[in-house]
This record gives C-alpha cells, structure tokens and sequence, in this order.
C-alpha cells in the first residue's frame, strides 16, 4: 500500500476531532488535532478547510464590550502593543463590514450523495431493515450497491476498483503527492460531523466497528470517486483568505485575549476577597458532614448553598471518583463506561442484593425482564410492516392519554421514575470485579487495589480529618424529550450518572479491611464512628438523594439532619438560578419534565476558569458557576504527585469541555448542534438539521444562546489557577510534554499562586517561564533543566 497516501490521510484527518455518539456524548475538542500547534494557527486552519468562524462574531464581541465584560484599558493596552491604533468603536465597525454572507456550497451534491451513504451503512439499529454487505466493509457495500444510484449517472461494477486504496491512486493520478494533503482536508472538512464519527468508530474500538468496519481511506476514496463521477473540481485553486481578512482575524484575536485578561482579572480579584473573608471560627472543629462533589462547574452553586446550612465541609474531586470502571445497569443489563473514555476500564460494576434483602432482589430483577420485554415486544409491533397500521389503529386512545398527561402534568412521569431508581438502590449494593473474566468466572480485585483507590482520592483532596458522615455526591441530569441529555450527565462517567461511582467509592470505604490497611501501612486513620454514603446531585432540580438504605440505625438522625439541610440548599439553590420565588423548586422540576423544554438546564455553559487549591480560596464567594473546582492541599503533597494527577486528568479534560462550548458558541452550525426544534436523530447515535446533510457534531443552540442573537455562554479559553509552590507546577510541565505543549500553544491559560512567595499571582509563559503579575512587584522566573533561576 502507498504509504505516502497512508501519511497523507493520517495528517489530513487531524482536521477534525470525534464525534460523539448521543448516549455517551461528551464533550471534545474538536479541533484536537491540532493541540501540537497554536491556538491562533488552528484557528486558522480550520477556518481555511472547515470554511468555518472561529472567534466570536461581532454581535458577541459587541454585547460583552457593552456588558463591561471587555475591560477598555486592557483592550487599547493590547492593541498598542500589537501595532493597532483603532479605537474600539472603529474595530467593532471593521468587524461589521467583514460579515460573513452566505455562498452556495459548490459541493452540495456530493456533500448530500456521501450523507445518504453514511447514514444507511453507519446506523446503530434505528433502521428496521440494515444495508446489504455492511460487514464487508464500507467500500464494498458500496462498490456492490452503487451500481443502483441514479443520482450519479450509471455505473457498471467492472469500472469500480476492489478496493479504497486502489481507487484512490487511480483517481489522484496525475495529482502531485504535495497536494494530497491539502485535497484531503478539503474533503474531509465539508461533512465534519460525519468524519468525526469516522474519526470515534475507528479509534473507540466499538463492536460495531468490528462488524462493520469503515475507514477514512473508505470514505475519501468514495467521495472522490463520486466527485469525478460528477465533473466536479478536487481541489478550489484558491483556499487562502484576503489581506483584509487576515487583518480582522488578527484584530479579533486580540478582542478575545482582551476578553479572557479582564475574566482573569475579575477572578483574582474575587478570590482576594474570598481569602480576606474567611473566619477561622470552625476551622480546628469537626464539620457535621463533609461532601465530595465533581469538579463540574454547577457543583459550585450547590456547595455554595450547602455550606450556608450549617458546618458541611465541601471537597472537589473528578466525578468518577477515580474507579475506572464499566458499569452493568440491572434494569436493561447494558454495560456502559463509567470513567472518562480516553481511559481504560480495569474493573466491571454489578449489583447485588443487600443483606437480608435477597428476596426483593430477586423480584426486583424478574420485574425488569418482563418489562424489558414489554418494551421489546411493543417496539416490534410498532416498527413490523404487518403489523404497524393495525398497532396505530389500535393503541392510539392509549397514546393520546399518555400525550396528555405528559402536557398537563410533566412531574407524574419523573416521578414515577425516580421512585423506580430509589427501590432499585434500596436492594442493591455494587459489587466490583475485574473487567478482565477468564473461562466466564469472575475475578475478585485484591485488597490492596482497592486500598490504592481510596487512598488515591484522599490523596488528592488533601484530606485531613473525617467527619460522622461523609457523602460521595455523583452528578446527573433530567430532562424530557432531549437527545442531547447525556451531555448534561458527568462527563468524567463517559457522559453517565455519576451516582454508581459515589456509591462503589463509599462501599469501599466502609470495607473494615480497607480502613485497616490503610491505617497499617499509611497512618490514615478513620474512625470508627465515621461512615461513607453515595449520593446524587440532580443538576437540573438541585435534588440531592442519600443512598441510606443500608445506613446503620446509629446514624439515621444524624442522615435525618443532613437531609433536610440539603432540602434547604435545594430551595435557596433553585432560587438563584431560576428566580427568587417561593416555587422556584417546582418551577425547576417543571421545566426537567416538560417535553416541550428547549433549556431545561444550562449545563457548564459559561465556564471559563479551573481552579486547583483549597475551599478557602472560593468559599464565600458567589463565581456564578464559572469554574471547576478540585480540591488540593499543597502541602500534604511534598513530592507533587497528586499535583501531576490533576494537571494530567482533569486540567486536559476541563480544556476540552471549554473548547467544546467555545467552537458551538462561536460557529453552531459547523461545530455545534443547530437548532434543536428542527433535531432529527440518525441511526441512533446523532441528529441531523431537517431531513439529511452533516452528523451535527457539538451542543444546540439553546444550550448556549438566551436567544438566537443573545448569548448565554461566554466564549473564552480556559484559565488555570493552581494554588502550589511555582517549582512544583514547572518541575511537571517540564516532566509533561502534552502539557507543556498545550500551556506553550495557548490553549490554556495557567496562573500560579505561589504559597512560598505569600501568595503571590505568576502567570505561564511559553518555555516555562512566569510573570509576576503582581501590581507592586514585576519580576520573571524562569526554569531551567536542571535548576531554577530568577531575573528581576
């Protein structure tokens, strides 16, 4: 095989990112590719091949400057030392003058012919009847089929090559090999949708790869194959933009960097003032409960809430609380990822029954058969041609009632749900196995990964004392009529409920022999009248539930307590998110439940900042459910590893969920989801804009817009604030060649408060070096190999 064509389509396919598919749709840089280069170029880039915006549009620009979110000192600041002496008011009009116009897409017919083609040989079940050949390939199936397209003129198989690559030299023949490149990214940009799910069947290693196995040589030999069928042109001779262009680009750059100087500065100056008002009255005391959420940006407003009940210690922690694990669901017996999907699963969760409940157990797993099967049963009758006129005829009095009751009152369904979830957790207790089985048993994990899991999470946290009651608080989401509700679940879960996670964690936790080991070989000591419970956060209802079922009757008022604590915290949680009124909790339950609901909830819509450093540089203070939040103590981390741990997991996957809004806000038709009122879903696994064209591959526009003109979301790069001695943060980026790479290329902002230098603020710049950002000191640190050296 020709391994310059090889190469070129391997370099070429870095124009897009993945795709994800619905049930498991988390959030991606989609131009991950390009993470070696600098945010600017990439940019650039995928303007040229994705003909696609890349910063925000003027309209958006224009609101935050009028907003006061674009401070005008740091804007004419940057501008200056750019080489720019617009005003403001002249570059806003500058960027006006630059609208992009709408041209027709030369590649409309080709674009739809390569759609129709994907979508039949790529589906997931949606389709009653599958496409002929499909586990011979993508190429074959089509080779055998495309013989019957009249849209392409005819065709005889005897004018068709046997394979992709062997269609591919015949049609480049004549194309020099330096042009390959650039040809491929051509094509592959025009249906980014569909190329990043190309780009997440062949690297996921799904079964459904492995039965029908589609490559991207496949789909460009295809594709340009059909285009010369169609007498259309390979390659536009001209993909560069103006000189004028290139001007605004710049100048729209600087706007950006302007916007996301004056968050950082809004920031520090909040977490100043959060610091000045911290009262150390408890801090020597035990709190009544402590809390674990994810880092998820809308834990932020609920540990807010929380902690104005009464003494509740609340923690930062990724929220698949470090178990890497696949997780059986014991109602459709599905097993899903629950971790983050660039990590390997090493365990398998399932459920057994609680002690003395193996009756209810069992009853409980013959309901879910039956009902799985009433499921099954009427999906047949709905979808078999004998029998689908009849079925309509026949059931839809029953239809029409549920219709009407899911209008005029939402809640019974949720409900009624939720309550089914709740008895299932109340027999249940997770059983954790090693992912790996041999000869169909299943392998028991040693004591010593289980200690090693609880271990690493109170590593992380700096743990240093434990209170009666300690909640590990997964996070989901619900919502009515929603194909994108996965990504409102944790992402950290592979786009999951977090609540399976929390509660293995606490189950480990209570293990007499863990809390033994862990005493014996690292002085960690739990006492004994402390005790570790799942729980779950509903983002969208601000309901909190306590997996209590199996709690000991020596801590029931104590749970009792905690309870109604988080009653409270829902009430005034709910208030300030959707209003001050005395309803707002139903309000929230009504718009999780209504089937009509556009937003049910913002998800870490306006997210901008992570920060990594203790409670009490937030506490207190409200940061609009702006920021992740992870838990860390330097100074229960000497050597740095739980520091590396966290800039390695969560800071990469932060930059990726920031970066997913960033490119849906800033082009929602190339990047993003499109409008969800005109949402079709294809092959079970994405949805379309109408009745074909591009897989849409980010979140819809109501996920990020107050309107079609307004913006919910502010679409700025990620800012990193690390609470931990500058040598520490240097020695692992240095160690990191991923991390240095993205902080060099700008795809991160990273600040550093310094605890050795009283809390001093530095700023990362490239090659390892910091500015002090302080406004009475200016100095610059710089780290070398071997030795760090300062010069003021």
């Amino acid at each position: 095989m020709n391994q310059i064509l090889l190469n070129s389509i391997e370099q070429a396919s870095k124009i897009i990112g993945k795709t994800w598919p619905l049930h498991t749709f988390v959030a991606s840089n989609p131009l991950s590719g390009y993470e070696s280069t600098s945010f600017e170029e990439a940019l650039c880039i995928a303007k040229k091949y994705l003909n696609a915006t890349v910063f925000p549009e003027t309209k958006l620009y224009r609101q935050a400057w009028e907003k006061g979110d674009i401070s005008k000192e740091v804007l004419v600041q940057f501008l200056l030392e750019n080489g720019f002496k617009n005003t403001p008011e002249e570059c806003l009009q500058l960027f006006e003058k630059q609208k992009y116009s709408a041209q027709l897409n030369p590649n409309h017919m080709l674009d739809r012919n390569m759609s129709k083609w994907l979508a039949a040989f790529m589906d997931e079940g949606l389709a009653e009847w599958d496409m002929p050949f499909k586990e011979e390939g993508f190429y074959t199936a089509w080779r055998n089929l495309v013989i019957y397209d009249s849209e392409i003129g005819e065709t005889s198989l005897k004018e068709l090559p046997k394979s992709s690559d062997e269609t591919l030299e015949i049609v480049l023949k004549g194309i020099p090999s330096d042009q390959y490149v650039p040809l491929f990214s051509y094509h592959l940009g025009a249906l980014p949708g569909w190329v990043g799910y190309i780009n997440h069947r062949t690297d996921s290693g799904s079964q459904w790869q492995d039965d029908f196995p589609i490559t991207m040589m496949d789909y460009l030999a295809i594709r340009l194959w059909t285009a010369k069928k169609l007498n259309l042109t390979l390659l536009p001779e001209k993909l560069n933009e103006d000189k004028e262009e290139a001007l605004v680009l710049k100048l729209k750059y600087i706007w950006l960097s302007a916007w996301e100087k004056t968050w950082q500065n809004q920031l520090l100056q909040t977490i100043a003032t959060s610091e000045s008002n911290i009262k150390d009255s408890n801090k020597n005391e035990i709190p009544e409960a402590q809390m674990v959420f994810c880092i998820d940006t809308r834990s932020e407003l609920i540990r807010r809430n929380i902690e104005s009940k009464g003494h509740i210690e609340t923690f930062g922690y990724a929220g698949f609380f470090g178990i890497t694990m696949d997780y059986e669901n014991l109602r459709d017996g599905i097993v899903r990822k629950s971790c983050p999907p660039i990590v390997a699963s090493a365990y398998k969760v399932t459920e057994q029954a609680h002690k003395h409940k193996e009756e209810a157990f069992t009853k409980l797993k013959k309901h879910n058969k039956q009902r799985n099967f009433e499921n099954y049963f009427l999906t047949r009758m709905k979808n078999m041609l004998p029998s689908a006129f009849g079925f309509v005829e026949g059931s839809g009095w029953y239809y029409g009632f549920s219709l009407l009751g899911r209008t005029l009152n939402p809640n019974w369904i949720y409900n009624a749900k939720l309550k089914q979830e709740q008895e299932q957790i109340s027999v249940c207790s997770p059983k954790m196995n090693s992912s790996v089985i041999h000869n169909d048993v299943v392998i028991d994990i040693p004591l010593t990964e289980k200690v090693g899991i609880v271990k690493s999470a109170f590593d992380l946290m700096g743990w240093k004392k434990f209170a009666p009651l300690v909640l590990f608080v997964g996070h989901g989401s619900h919502s009515a009529n929603n194909p994108f509700a996965s990504s409102l679940d944790c992402g950290a879960c592979a786009a999951s409920p977090g609540r399976h996670n929390a509660r293995m964690l606490a189950s480990l936790a209570n293990l007499p022999e863990v809390r033994n080991q862990l005493h014996d070989k690292y002085g960690i000591q739990i006492p004994e009248t402390t005790l570790f419970i799942g729980a779950e956060h509903n983002t969208t209802t601000d309901l909190i539930v306590v997996f209590d079922a199996a709690v000991p009757e020596s801590f029931f008022e104590k749970v009792q307590k905690l309870k109604k604590q988080l009653h409270l915290a829902q009430q005034t949680a709910t208030q300030e998110r959707l209003g001050k009124s005395a309803n707002s909790v139903l309000l929230a339950h009504k718009k999780a439940n209504d089937w009509g609901e556009t937003r049910p909830e913002w998800g870490l819509a306006k997210n901008a900042g992570f920060i990594i450093g203790g409670r009490t540089l937030t506490k207190n203070s409200n940061l609009e459910s702006r920021c992740f939040l992870h838990s860390y103590d330097w100074n229960q981390d000497m050597n740095g590893n739980a520091l590396e741990s966290i800039m390695q997991g969560p800071m990469v996957v932060t930059q990726w969920i920031n970066n997913h809004y960033y490119f849906s806000t800033v082009d929602n038709e190339v990047f993003g989801g499109g409008s969800k009122i005109t949402h079709n879903i294809t092959g079970k696994f994405g949805v379309v804009q109408g009745n074909g064209g591009d897989l849409k591959m980010g979140l819809p526009l109501q996920s990020l817009y107050e309107s079609d003109e307004k913006m919910y979301h502010k679409p700025l790069r990620l800012s990193v604030l690390i609470n931990a001695p500058i040598e520490r943060i240097s020695n692992i980026i240095v160690r990191n060649e991923n991390i240095k790479s993205l902080l060099d290329n700008e795809w991160i902002y990273l600040l550093a408060m310094d605890p050795l230098q009283q809390n001093k603020i530095f700023q990362y710049k490239k090659s390892v070096k910091w500015i002090c950002i302080d406004e009475k000191e200016k100095s610059e640190k710089i780290v070398g190999k071997n030795k760090v050296e300062f010069a003021l």
